[in-house]
């Protein structure tokens, strides 16, 4: 399924309203077009919308997107998806995960992406050509590092919920 067909704005974002606050994700719809397409579909779904952020590490990355997090404290959270997986895009791959707020698709291996993302930290190498990189944060890496610096429980899950309370497209 090529979801870059779907018409695309060329600049595109995403509000991410969250327990701790607003995060803005500008998309990079030209680098990674089906990536994004997916994203945007998922979105439009509301998907997102009442899910937690499901594991944080300090000093990498903030992650969610997995419809099992919708209750924080399940043991299924980090294990789900949308019901498919989309291809790593080459030139998605190509983009680096250099600078903290590089907007990610998490996988469990290749092409093996679906709904779950990250957003780094920090700066992290290793995870270039792994990963596909669709976008990075635009405002509010004040609200990632919040989200980042709260307390966890064994398995990098946030002790008090971290909340996506809705994402919202905007051209």
């Amino acid at each position: 399924m090529l979801l870059s067909r779907w018409p695309l704005d060329l600049f595109m974002q995403c509000l991410m309203e969250t327990s701790a606050g607003n995060i803005m994700i500008e998309l990079y719809a030209e680098e990674a077009p089906d990536t994004v397409a997916n994203f945007v579909k998922l979105v439009n779904m509301k998907f997102y919308d009442g899910l937690h952020f499901h594991r944080v590490i300090e000093q990498f990355m903030i992650q969610g997107g997995c419809p099992h997090s919708k209750d924080p404290m399940s043991r299924r959270a980090g294990t789900g998806g949308p019901g498919w997986q989309i291809p790593c895009e080459a030139s998605a791959l190509k983009l680096r995960h250099n600078v903290p707020g590089v907007f990610s698709m998490a996988n469990s291996g290749p092409n093996s992406g679906g709904s779950q993302f990250f957003l780094t930290t920090v700066d992290t190498p290793w995870l270039d050509g792994n990963h596909a990189v669709f976008g990075k944060v635009a405002e509010g890496m004040d609200v990632v590092k919040a989200i980042e610096g709260c307390r966890k429980m064994p398995g990098d899950r946030p002790s008090q919920p971290q909340q996506i309370i809705r994402c919202t497209i905007i051209e």
